[in-house]
């Protein structure tokens, strides 16, 4: 049975629509905590690319320089917001693709050479993502006096007109049979 499995599919989907929103949403060059806000979308891109699946068997994407993903470390890479957001397209696949490997037995086993179980993984870039996610959000809502949509389930919004951007790539939110 892989119930559980089902539920962090299910449940991680609005975490990655959430983040998308932000990068749709947010001032990039904004400095939050002394980085532009573009940093910190990276730094938990990146953060969920490494960590979801296992950290300690990881290879890095193509455009990571040494240090990029702490936005304390000056880089000479400089992300688009559309690299961003196709980065996390690669990211959601390669963990929608990975959850829909595992059996509900798994979750409680410790991924090649890594000290936590997929569980613990899970949570901590449940917890990961939704902070910068909310901190992000928080930038604009500062800066614009607008909160972004917020997705609770993939089929409800908590929506209150605001900055609707594509829901996933190739479909807007603004498609009613979308926005619920």
């Amino acid at each position: 049975m892989n119930d559980l499995c089902m539920i962090i599919k299910n449940t991680v989907i609005p975490n990655f629509i959430n983040i998308r929103t932000s990068i749709q949403t947010y001032d990039r060059d904004a400095l939050c905590v002394g980085a532009p806000c573009w940093r910190w979308a990276y730094h938990a891109l990146h953060s969920a690319d490494k960590w979801f699946i296992n950290p300690f068997v990881y290879e890095e994407p193509d455009f990571h320089e040494d240090g990029m993903d702490n936005p304390d470390n000056p880089t000479s890479v400089v992300l688009t917001d559309e690299q961003l957001l196709d980065y996390l397209d690669m990211i959601e696949k390669k963990t929608l693709d990975y959850l829909d490997s595992l059996t509900d037995e798994m979750l409680y086993e410790k991924p090649e050479n890594c000290i936590y179980t997929r569980m613990e993984l899970v949570l901590r870039q449940y917890r990961h993502l939704s902070f910068h996610t909310g901190m992000l959000n928080g930038q604009t809502a500062i800066a614009t006096g607008k909160f972004p949509v917020w997705v609770s389930d993939t089929d409800k919004y908590v929506d209150d007109g605001i900055f609707f951007g594509r829901y996933r790539k190739g479909h807007s939110t603004e498609d009613p049979t979308l926005a619920k």
